[in-house]
């Protein structure tokens, strides 16, 4: 089972962190990449890249036969999946054992095992691991459903048995959203994983997401390494992971670990693998799902163990056996992380594509920043948004929790928006601060409705301007800022940052700053040290105290003569593709009601109707690939 080149099949922070483990370890290292990662640093770093094909996944990354043969060309003996992608596919883990290839991962049967829900808990109940109940059953037509859910009693959750991060999963509260749910949550699960089957399971309200990392070898030996609570979620995606749990004690830890290490030997296992627990109120604990792989929240249990889980898979697969039994496992401190991504958490969560001007992840005391980022890379809309993991290690929740806040805030990404600021407000609140966050947090305490993008600060106006005085006095003639033969006058600047305009005034206070509005500002002082700053063309964007505001340069430019949208033009709020088109030419249509479906970064997006009203147009078709602001159809306003 020796192997000496290891190929990651996958791509951005996953593969560069597999890397650093493997090449530390010895072992030469395989990149692969499509065209869209051609620059990426994980290509750059490795001792080989291979070209698997154009951007879509299915081309490259989902593509079992272009890896096999990348490793072929690259003379790779063994293959790490990473997370995602091919990692939890059993056909693909079988395909590189056929081809002489040492796979980084359990074996194909226990993926197979784990890897359809309803297969899974039937063999978890089969085990006595506790599970939730709920329907699981060959019938899936929507009738069958209904009378399963209802039987059930509602609250209920839909959920797709193939796959998940939170893909095709849907919570249904009352009878009339019930066959809505489970339409859109199978087309969603048909569309990301191929398959449709869903389950259905007693919705636990209040609950937590608490998941145990188990680890296996094959000498026998299956251990865990404590737990992670994961109940910090939007839609069913993690965004906030802490270990240890905040409401989880030893007995409770050890019971937990027994029923994880006992569903891990039920499927007999080998390697990485997470057991997913809800565990309610009254501390009963009920299995949720196995993810046979390494978890993108993998660093939080390093960071209290001070293991190294890639190096564990890694011996694992080279036939070694565990490097601890259960009784050596000792937990240090505690560790949280957050989700850096590219999106925008005050504008329905839509991600975001573009081009990253600068990039510096934060360092310090404790502090890990797992990231497949540089400067000048594109975020594109093929690839799940994820810019970067944030990571704090400290004595105590409190301190982890303290330099993850100023280690979000050090973070310097200059680009397309993301959800740094969201991230922030969440370790923030009160709620989570005292160690009380569930799976409802986020519902309860953010909801969209009071999900608005704080305005920009005066601070970031002021930065704004002199930025653009300062690079523009020495392109532009002194007449056009303010100069005069006698006493400098001020300049007018106008700005716009979304639907605010301000016009400030600038006057130049010599080469050392100006004064923006009456308040000085040093070009060297410490507002301007303290703050991020990018300019591009008539774009500028500030990043001061954990926000960053873009700004567009308007001192030279013509009004907006309306806004967008008011002209009735639906168009795409992102790049994706057209999945599903409801309406046609001369329908009448009323607020709300869903026009056009799009799939971005393997999320469905309903796209409907901002008022009541007649289609004019369909400009779309299904199956159809479109660009951020591409017209999708028009609507005549109703009266």
């Amino acid at each position: 089972m020796g192997f000496g080149t290891v190929l990651v099949a996958n791509r951005g922070e996953i593969a560069w962190r597999v890397m650093r483990t493997a090449r530390a370890m010895g072992y030469r290292t395989v990149a692969v990449h499509s065209d869209a990662d051609r620059h990426a640093p994980h290509v750059a770093y490795a001792d080989r890249a291979v070209r698997i094909g154009p951007p879509p996944v299915g081309e490259s990354y989902l593509d079992p036969a272009r890896i096999i043969a990348a490793a072929r060309e690259s003379g790779a003996d063994a293959i790490h999946p990473g997370y995602g992608f091919l990692s939890e596919n059993a056909e693909f883990a079988q395909a590189c054992a056929d081809a002489g290839l040492v796979f980084i991962g359990p074996p194909p049967a226990a993926i197979a095992a784990m890897g359809n829900k309803a297969a899974a808990k039937r063999r978890m109940i089969a085990a006595g691991v506790p599970c939730v109940p709920g329907y699981q059953g060959a019938n899936q037509d929507d009738a069958a459903l209904e009378r399963e859910a209802l039987a059930i009693g509602l609250p209920v959750m839909v959920k797709a048995a193939a796959g998940g991060g939170g893909r095709g999963m849907r919570l249904v509260t009352d009878r009339a959203g019930l066959l809505e749910a489970t339409r859109t949550a199978r087309a969603e699960a048909a569309s990301a994983f191929g398959s449709g089957e869903l389950i259905l399971e007693k919705a636990v309200v209040d609950a937590r997401h608490v998941e145990i990392q188990v680890f296996a070898d094959n000498h026998g030996n299956t251990i865990h390494l404590g737990e992670r609570d994961c109940s910090v979620q939007r839609r069913h995606q993690k965004v906030i992971e802490e270990a240890p749990s905040p409401v989880v004690d030893a007995n409770l830890r050890r019971a937990m670990g027994e029923a994880a290490v006992a569903a891990a030997r039920a499927i007999g296992y080998r390697g990485a693998g997470t057991v997913e627990f809800l565990l309610g109120a009254d501390g009963a604990f009920y299995f949720l799902e196995m993810n046979t792989r390494l978890q993108v929240e993998h660093p939080v249990t390093e960071a209290i163990t001070g293991l190294d889980l890639v190096a564990w898979q890694l011996k694992v697969a080279a036939g070694e056996a565990l490097p601890l039994s259960q009784a050596d496992v000792a937990l240090a401190g505690h560790a949280i992380e957050v989700r850096l991504y590219a999106e925008d958490a005050y504008g329905g969560f839509l991600p975001q594509t573009g081009r990253v001007a600068r990039w510096q992840p934060a360092e310090g005391p404790g502090i890990r920043v797992d990231h497949g980022m540089a400067d000048g890379l594109e975020i594109s809309p093929w690839y799940d948004p994820m810019i970067a993991k944030v990571i704090a290690h400290g004595t105590t929740r409190e301190e982890a929790r303290v330099r993850l806040v100023r280690a979000l805030r050090d973070t310097v990404v200059l680009g397309p928006t993301t959800n740094r600021h969201f991230l922030i407000a969440l370790l923030e609140h009160s709620e989570f601060a005292a160690g009380r966050a569930t799976t409802g947090f986020i519902p309860a305490h953010f909801p969209p409705e009071r999900l608005t993008a704080p305005p920009p600060t005066d601070a970031h106006w002021s930065l704004a301007a002199a930025a653009l005085w300062r690079r523009d006095a020495e392109r532009h003639p002194p007449a056009l800022r303010g100069w005069r033969n006698s006493n400098p006058a001020p300049s007018p600047v106008v700005l716009v940052a979304g639907d605010a305009r301000r016009t400030l005034a600038v006057l130049p206070r010599g080469a050392a700053g100006v004064a923006v509005d009456g308040v000085a500002i040093d070009f060297d002082g410490p507002l301007m040290r303290e703050a991020r700053l990018h300019l591009d063309g008539t774009r500028v964007i500030v990043d001061h105290d954990g926000l960053a505001v873009s700004f567009n340069d308007a001192t030279f430019a013509p009004p907006a003569i309306a806004e967008a949208g008011s002209d009735g033009k639906l168009r795409a709020p992102m790049d994706g593709r057209i999945v599903a088109v409801k309406v046609a030419a001369g329908a009448t249509v009323a607020r709300g009601d869903t026009l056009v479906v799009l799939e971005a970064m393997k999320i469905q997006h309903q796209i409907k109707a901002a008022f009541d009203g007649t289609v004019e147009a369909v400009s779309v078709a299904e199956g159809q690939q479109v660009a951020n602001r591409a017209l999708l159809l028009t609507l005549t306003p109703a009266g």
